[in-house]
């Protein structure tokens, strides 16, 4: 029987992947060929380090809610605990971020304030070059 340090990557591979297919440790460590307790051990250890066990930064598909996000959501839990998760997503998803309250040329909050993004001499202008182009064609 294997113990955990004598197991390659690949093994421990294969014991994180079926544990998470919900084979039993002592089917596991059958067909791994190591004893239960590195079985035990090297799950635990995966749980614990999110994953894998490299230690690349900056790899692969990007966080869903970003650090930020997930502090908004830890607190909104707290503040919330009795709430159905439904309950809690739709908090979550009526919070504006400021990331998200620029619309291109002014702050949401700033826009009531600010000029028109076009106006109606320029419209009108617009409109005129619209009609005199209406049969344009590309030939």
């Amino acid at each position: 029987m294997g113990k955990a340090a004598d197991l390659s990557e690949f093994d421990r591979g294969q014991i994180a992947m079926a544990r998470r297919l919900g084979t039993s440790i002592t089917e596991t460590a059958r067909l791994v060929g190591c004893s239960r307790s590195a079985v035990v051990s090297i799950h635990a250890k995966r749980i614990n380090d999110g994953g894998t066990s490299s230690g690349r930064q900056g790899v692969g598909r990007p966080r869903v809610i970003k650090e930020k996000g997930r502090r908004s959501q830890s607190s909104l839990i707290k503040q919330n605990w009795r709430q159905t998760v439904a309950h809690l997503t739709a908090q979550y998803n009526a919070q504006v971020f400021r990331n998200t309250q620029f619309s291109g040329h002014c702050w949401i909050w700033d826009c009531s304030a600010d000029v028109p993004m076009l106006t109606k001499f320029h419209s009108q202008l617009r409109l005129q070059w619209a009609r005199g182009h209406r049969d344009w064609t590309m030939e």
